[in-house]
């Protein structure tokens, strides 16, 4: 069996998704520790800057290309994966805790008789035995517990987005790509007749800014004032701290933190959140914090790079309007 670490790319709208290059940072970290190759599987048709993906940390991609791959298809790419997989033998498999992700390898991990940790948080490699081990929250995010599967191989985990940066783009990075182009002959269960994009709001991971509530806000009537000013914000999305989605101010997708979602925008505004451990663990790498709390004692204002002591409720309405302002 090789040493090797393996990532699963993955693929939106014909070009290749950032989870990749986070996916490649975890990998090369795991890669050193093990003196192991970090190789990235890529599904796809008509796919072009694989070479981004050298420059970004793999030492090799395996590209399948077939029309047939050009959208996901679980079966389809089972179909493709799981001889490949079996004839390399990679000792860990990696995927990102997406839609696509937690689609492709829980069924990948179940025709290959594999263990699999879903949205894992931390990755590191056991120094006695070279074991994979996976750390994700438990018991609704109060604790976290780290996983071996070391009966089962590939190890198979996916992980969180945004829970590590990528490496820094090396275009001096020389890595091989093989194109593979795999003879299709499946029919599967489930035909794509058409594919609409569906017209959103910006997704809470991929949002720039993030203006997030918590109970300092006293009442889920107040959260609307959070969407109001995101509208005013350009990539921004509404988050939330668990305390106020279990007393259902807000739904679960809003949630950050050890149960929910990590985000790491480029701003995180957090309004009436103390900072709890399970909070702060989702939100963390965040580029520049923001909060706005009462209690000067919050644990927030630890982690902040401007913090406001004050009434929430009086603070976002001149927030607000200093912002129309701005648009006008």
């Amino acid at each position: 069996m090789r040493r090797d670490v393996f990532i699963l790319g993955e693929v939106r709208d014909g070009r290749i998704h950032p989870v990749t290059y986070e996916l490649l940072a975890w990998g090369k970290e795991l890669a050193n520790k093990l003196e192991a190759g970090l190789s990235a599987l890529v599904l796809g048709h008509n796919l072009e800057h694989l070479e981004e993906i050298i420059y970004y940390g793999a030492d090799k991609v395996f590209y399948f290309e077939h029309p047939k791959l050009g959208s996901f298809n679980v079966e389809i790419y089972a179909d493709v994966l799981v001889p490949f997989i079996r004839k390399i033998e990679p000792d860990i498999v990696l995927a990102g805790a997406t839609t696509t992700g937690r689609t492709i390898m829980p069924y990948l991990a179940g025709k290959l008789k594999a263990g699999l940790t879903a949205d894992c948080t931390s990755l590191d490699i056991e120094e006695k035995t070279g074991l994979l081990l996976q750390t994700r929250p438990a018991i609704g995010g109060n604790v976290l517990a780290t996983i071996k599967t070391p009966y089962c191989k590939p190890q198979m985990a996916t992980v969180r987005p945004k829970g590590k940066k990528p490496l820094e783009r090396d275009t001096k990075r020389v890595g091989e790509i093989e194109i593979i182009r795999p003879q299709i002959d499946l029919n599967p269960r489930i035909e794509i007749l058409e594919i609409k994009p569906r017209e959103e709001e910006i997704s809470l991971v991929d949002a720039e800014v993030v203006i997030a509530g918590g109970k300092g806000l006293k009442d889920p009537k107040n959260f609307s004032l959070l969407f109001e000013i995101s509208k005013l914000l350009d990539s921004s999305a509404v988050g939330a701290s668990r305390a106020v989605v279990d007393m259902g101010w807000i739904e679960y997708p809003h949630q950050v933190g050890l149960s929910g979602k990590t985000v790491n925008p480029k701003v995180y505004i957090a309004v009436g959140i103390s900072g709890a451990v399970q909070h702060l663990a989702g939100m963390i790498n965040s580029e520049s914090v923001i909060a706005i709390n009462k209690d000067p004692e919050a644990p927030i204002f630890q982690v902040a790079d401007l913090g406001i002591v004050g009434d929430a409720l009086e603070i976002l309405p001149v927030l607000k309007r200093k912002l129309e302002e701005r648009k006008r």
